[in-house]
């Protein structure tokens, strides 16, 4: 008699860690004896998973940065992830890991688009589950996810907007106008245990014996059959704890007693179907707006003083410096592509293509001047053809993937604005500044230098024009005599 199923979800993700100017990952000894922490990570944790088929057993989203890197430098990974991902096992991401509820509504539509249009470059075929990223949510998110073609996602259970919720089976959030999306919520205490708890996770027997069998009875009096849904953090399994991708390999292949291992996307076809809807085997609920799976007091981790962080002063002003810059860029790029016949938006949408890595930026203006020129057909043939229209496109949306880049959660998450994420999302600012001046004979990075003076590091006491100096002073050295 079967007693329930257990569903295992990897949320894979590092940093982007390139360097915007030169395109290169710097050396960082504290990675050692590797260059670099993705380096050292991906033979601790994405290759031995990947050697194991564990990506062909479990629940899955990987971030584009992280995938690209996988692709140019573990080819050998990047391709047994990509014959593993089946409709049973990968979902896409948000492009940039940015906070949605933060990000005004065209981002959080063009990183939703870029993050679908990335897993389909990639794996070929179109995802119908979206992690997003710090499963940070909110009722617009959720509607522009569905707006999309996005069928579900993953949630914290005290991201649901009721008490006591029962986590192990799906629910719907109706979110207007037809549109509905699929919520799972991870079983908090099975999630828990494997995250942090290390002794819990050295037999997958015993954890299955222990902490899975209990947690699946009873069952429901409508005869879903309950679901254990672990979702934690990828790295684990191999790098944040030694040996965990043998754990993972054990969990997803033995045979339990009872226990049977369950695809998500399947499941929810089951068990969230129109028809399983309509006999209330899928109850409604609403979600918690503004909340997130790894900040207890909503999303101020990313834009507060958040209660978890000693001196969180810093982020606010952070934020509403690169709110600005990011107002600036988009008037005077809206203005120059006007200028050019471009429909800027429908543009950036089409850049995914370059920030995938799938094309060459010289190629894909041709395709998204084709596409994005607004007029005649002629028209939009006679601007392809110019080099002087293509170059200026390029650099506006290169400018634009930088400016999408400086916010992601990265930059917020820790506890001091002097350390090396909130470094690189202060690059990548200056680096979309940089280019706009360029063409447009601004002077936004100016702005924002003044506007991150505010800014103090508790740590060092620097203010923030000071750290971003320290940021960009490698681009910035003068170049040596010959």
């Amino acid at each position: 008699m079967r007693r329930g199923r257990l569903v295992v979800h990897g949320h894979f993700y590092q940093p982007e860690r390139r360097d915007p100017f030169s395109g290169l990952i710097p050396v960082d000894p504290a990675a050692a004896p590797y260059p670099d922490w993705t380096s050292r990570i991906a033979d601790e944790c994405y290759g031995p998973n990947a050697e194991r088929g564990n990506f062909s057993r479990i629940s899955w989203n990987i971030g584009p940065a992280l995938a690209s890197w996988l692709r140019t430098e573990r080819p050998r990974t990047h391709e047994l992830i990509r014959k593993q991902a089946s409709a049973d096992t990968g979902i896409a991401t948000a492009f940039h890991h940015t906070i949605l509820p933060l990000a005004s509504p065209r981002d959080r539509r063009t990183e939703i688009r870029w993050g679908l249009r990335d897993f389909e470059l990639r794996f070929g075929r179109r995802p119908v589950g979206l992690w997003l990223p710090e499963t940070a949510v909110d009722r617009l998110t959720l509607r522009i996810c569905a707006e999309e073609g996005v069928r579900y996602t993953i949630l914290a259970p005290w991201q649901a907007a009721v008490e006591n919720l029962d986590p192990r089976r799906p629910y719907e959030v109706d979110l207007g106008e037809g549109h509905r999306i699929v919520v799972m919520f991870y079983h908090r205490g099975l999630s828990t245990a494997v995250s942090f708890d290390p002794s819990a996770t050295t037999d997958a027997d015993r954890f299955v014996r222990d902490h899975v069998r209990p947690t699946l009875d009873p069952r429901f009096a409508d005869r879903v059959l309950p679901t254990a849904l672990v979702a934690t953090d990828g790295e684990l399994y191999g790098h944040h704890q030694q040996f965990r991708d043998l754990f993972l390999a054990r969990l997803t292949s033995a045979r339990y007693g009872g226990v049977e291992r369950a695809a998500l996307p399947a499941l929810l076809e089951r068990d969230a179907s129109p028809g399983a809807l309509r006999t209330g085997r899928a109850p409604e609920i609403q979600v918690r707006d503004a909340t997130s799976w790894s900040c207890l007091h909503g999303i101020a981790r990313w834009s507060a003083e958040c209660p978890d962080t000693r001196d969180g002063r810093w982020k606010q002003p952070l934020r509403a410096a690169l709110d600005r810059l990011a107002a600036g860029i988009d008037a005077v790029a809206e203005r120059e592509a006007r200028q050019l016949g471009v429909d800027l938006w429908a543009a950036r949408d089409g850049w995914v293509q370059v920030a995938s890595g799938y094309a060459a930026p010289s190629t894909a203006v041709h395709e998204v001047l084709a596409s994005a020129t607004q007029g005649a057909p002629a028209r939009a043939a006679a601007a392809a053809r110019d080099p002087a229209t293509a170059a200026c496109l390029e650099t506006l949306l290169t400018a634009q993937a930088s400016r999408l880049s400086m916010y992601a959660s990265d930059a917020w998450f820790w506890e001091d604005p002097s350390r090396p994420e909130t470094a690189q999302a202060m690059r990548f600012a200056g680096h979309a500044a940089r280019l706009v001046d360029g063409v447009a004979g601004t002077a936004l990075e100016r702005s924002l230098v003044a506007d991150l003076e505010p800014l103090t590091s508790p740590l060092t006491g620097a203010d923030g024009a000071a750290l971003y100096r320290k940021a960009l002073a490698l681009v910035d050295q003068p170049a040596p005599r010959a």
